[in-house]
């Protein structure tokens, strides 16, 4: 008796431990494209034989003629592959930041409530190669270590089980299946920065440097990782020791070195609910305690600031209705 194409085999494989190891339900996030298509028949396969629910989520952007009957398609393949419950959902995508962004930000807004909805996690096909990708994109914008760590497999409700799989595989997958692929058109537009990526980048990368370059880019993404977690735990535990009911003491948290400190300031300020903190905001309150000057209050998004005064580093809340309006993040990754 003949097993499974290997493409298969290795599709199933990568879901299994995360469907054993939790009963917790899971919902995947399905395009009906080559990567999430596979991801869903591998999870449908597997999740019985683990005792786990599964069911599908397609989301219909309303962007391009047809979507909607697109978006039917897709759920009702996911239904013939035994996942349940399979709901469409339709989005309205602002027009701030652009297409891709903005389709971005509601797609993942409609996942976590469709996750919250069901106690599930939500599982997203992205391979090996949209991590490469990923990595790219963070080296180019210079947006900080994190960006260039890429993509996590496990960041609730998410759950990525594919960031070892090849692109390759899931195309392959879903042949051997014989699953209908819908190829968006999106995905070959190069007006977008991540198709010229996949398309001329890459593979010049791979041209040049022999071979191996998306392998060696997620790589490295996983090796930066567990250093930033590490330096992540330390900031958390210093933060704990060194904050008190005024503030942060300016002179011990000037002494802790850059990585540290940095770290510390940019999780006070996220507790007190700052939103939008970006690096240039960061690095002004930095000069509180490393260039001090008698400079005053450093003005946050949101309306908030820092100011230093008898020696510690205090935050001045927002006015009802004042400061500058907040700015989104429009780089930040994927969760």
């Amino acid at each position: 008796m003949t097993g499974p194409d290997p493409s298969v085999a290795r599709i199933r494989s990568a879901v299994r431990p995360a469907l054993t190891a939790s009963d917790q339900p899971v919902l995947v996030a399905c395009s009906g494209g080559a990567d999430s298509l596979a991801l869903a028949a591998g999870i449908a396969f597997e999740a019985p034989r683990a005792g786990v629910p599964a069911g599908a989520v397609t989301v219909d952007h309303g962007l391009q003629a047809g979507s909607d009957e697109r978006a039917e398609a897709t759920a009702t393949l996911l239904r013939n592959l035994g996942l349940a419950p399979v709901t469409v959902v339709r989005v309205e995508v602002a027009r701030l930041g652009g297409p891709e962004a903005a389709a971005r930000t509601a797609r993942y807004d409609a996942l976590r409530t469709a996750a919250a909805e069901h106690g599930a996690r939500v599982a997203l096909g992205h391979t090996l190669d949209d991590q490469a990708e990923t990595v790219l994109l963070g080296l180019g914008r210079g947006s900080g270590p994190r960006s260039v760590a890429g993509m996590v497999a496990e960041r609730p409700p998410f759950w990525r089980p594919l960031l070892g799989i090849r692109r390759a595989t899931t195309s392959t997958a879903c042949a051997a299946l014989e699953l209908p692929v819908w190829d968006d058109p999106w995905n070959d537009d190069p007006a977008y920065t991540r198709v010229r990526l996949r398309t001329e980048a890459l593979p010049l990368l791979e041209e040049v440097l022999g071979g191996g370059v998306a392998p060696a880019l997620a790589r490295t993404a996983g090796l930066l990782r567990e250093d930033l977690d590490l330096l992540d735990g330390l900031a958390r535990a210093a933060l704990e020791e060194l904050a008190g009911d005024r503030g942060l003491p300016a002179r011990e948290t000037a002494a802790l070195p850059a990585a540290l400190r940095r770290r510390v300031l940019r999780d006070w300020l996220r507790a007190a609910a700052v939103p939008d903190l970006q690096a240039v905001h960061l690095a002004a309150v930095d000069a509180l305690l490393t260039d001090w000057r008698g400079q005053g209050r450093v003005d946050l998004p949101g309306g908030a600031g820092v100011v230093r005064t008898s020696g510690t580093l205090t935050l001045v809340p927002a006015q009802h209705g004042g400061g500058p309006p907040a700015t989104p993040d429009l780089e930040e990754p994927d969760p």
